[in-house]
């Protein structure tokens, strides 16, 4: 069992053995951004808030040393294994676990991605150190390699970021859904907040007087569950009523012709705005340019939609994944057939009457950061540490 972490913490140099002290082990934090590695920085932050002044190690398999970490301190030891060779990599990384795990035998390893289980498995288990597998949504989703399973099935406790994705795993994988603890995503409400559309922004995608849907996404043809043809699908049936409707999608990828050709094809052209990437730092501002957020996909969970519920924007999600969590079953925000065109129209045409609760920005964001809010974060991650 873990320590308590609100009991006085000892003092004195050689506190290791007499505190919570565990690995982390992660495939990539630092070297890009996605939603992983956001949740992982919000888990990381908190717990090293939780556990100020104790040792932690994390061990990082496709991070490199140059790589820009906030989180470095005397108390926090980052291991990085990143190699031309990927094979390479993942025997240095392995190698060196193992000698961590036989000289201080934590009280348990996080680790931080499917494709780590195995491993850590193999390690950890002829040692009798348990460990914890962080899942996050589609990677767990369908069936898995044996030895993936096993792994799971191994582990001491299973975390994930929603109903949706635990209830598709365990499904998927035979896991036994009692294993499985919840910890959502969380939201920032310092870094995201309402604000005035910015007239320079306006202006640069032709946004005047316009009713302005939004959606962020990336436009892979892999990965076109984001729903941004659906939305585009809908637009004829919005300007009916709202004839100053424009759609703003923010995202790149190999999908854009295809959706640039449905735009053509339907007559609605003019009305959609593909602002390409955006840099996470300017994200807040184009939040603020939209009066709804519509993105009808099939998500894990869907930081997204927190993001613009923080900025006081109405949202529209899909109605059969993981948004039920953030959208809190739609008492904060429209849920709908993710493929049905004419239920998002529907649901658009209400978002932009505004005669509805969930339109008020201000009641939707403290409602967003009351649940999902890093204060509600710290909280039940120290709830899930402390039980297990």
């Amino acid at each position: 069992m873990l320590t308590d972490l609100t009991e006085e913490k000892p003092q004195g140099i050689n506190k290791i053995h007499q505190t919570p002290y565990q690995f982390f082990v992660f495939i990539e934090v630092f070297g890009c951004e996605g939603g992983i590695q956001s949740y992982v920085k919000d888990i990381f932050q908190a717990y090293t808030e939780l556990n100020a002044g104790y040792k932690t190690d994390v061990f990082v398999l496709r991070d490199s040393p140059d790589c820009v970490n906030p989180f470095v301190s005397e108390n926090v030891k980052f291991h990085y294994f990143k190699n031309k060779s990927p094979q390479i990599g993942r025997m240095a990384m392995a190698w060196a676990l193992l000698k961590f795990l036989l000289q201080k035998r934590p009280q348990r390893v996080f680790c931080g991605h499917i494709k780590l289980a195995v491993l850590i498995q193999t390690l950890c288990q002829p040692l009798g150190i348990p460990y914890t597998v962080l899942t996050y949504g589609k990677e767990v989703w369908e069936p898995l390699k044996n030895s993936e399973r096993r792994a799971l099935a191994a582990a001491s406790e299973i975390w994930t970021i929603s109903r949706y994705s635990r209830d598709r795993a365990c499904a998927a994988n035979g896991i036994n859904p009692e294993k499985v603890k919840m910890l959502p995503c969380a939201i920032d409400g310092d870094k995201f907040t309402p604000g005035e559309k910015l007239p320079e922004l306006v202006e640069k995608y032709g946004l005047t007087n316009a009713k302005v849907l939004m959606t962020v996404a990336r436009l892979w043809s892999g990965d076109i569950y984001k729903g941004v043809d659906v939305t585009i699908r809908a637009l004829p049936q919005i300007a009916q009523v709202f004839p100053e409707v424009k759609y703003l999608v923010i995202g790149r990828g190999d999908d854009q012709p295809r959706l640039t050709q449905l735009a053509k094809d339907l007559g609605v052209s003019d009305r959609v705005v593909f602002a390409g990437f955006v840099p996470t730092e300017d994200l807040i501002a184009h939040y603020r340019l939209a009066d709804a957020y519509i993105m009808p996909s099939q998500e894990g969970f869907g930081i997204v939609y927190l993001e613009a519920m923080a900025c006081g924007i109405p949202v529209l999600s899909g109605d059969a994944d993981g948004s039920a969590d953030p959208l809190q079953d739609g008492k904060l925000g429209w849920r709908v057939p993710h493929r049905d065109a004419d239920a998002v129209a529907t649901a658009c045409i209400e978002i932009l009457q505004k005669n509805d609760q969930r339109c008020d920005g201000k009641w939707l964001r403290e409602q967003a950061i009351a649940h999902f809010g890093t204060a509600a974060f710290k909280q039940q991650l120290a709830a899930l540490v402390k039980t297990s």
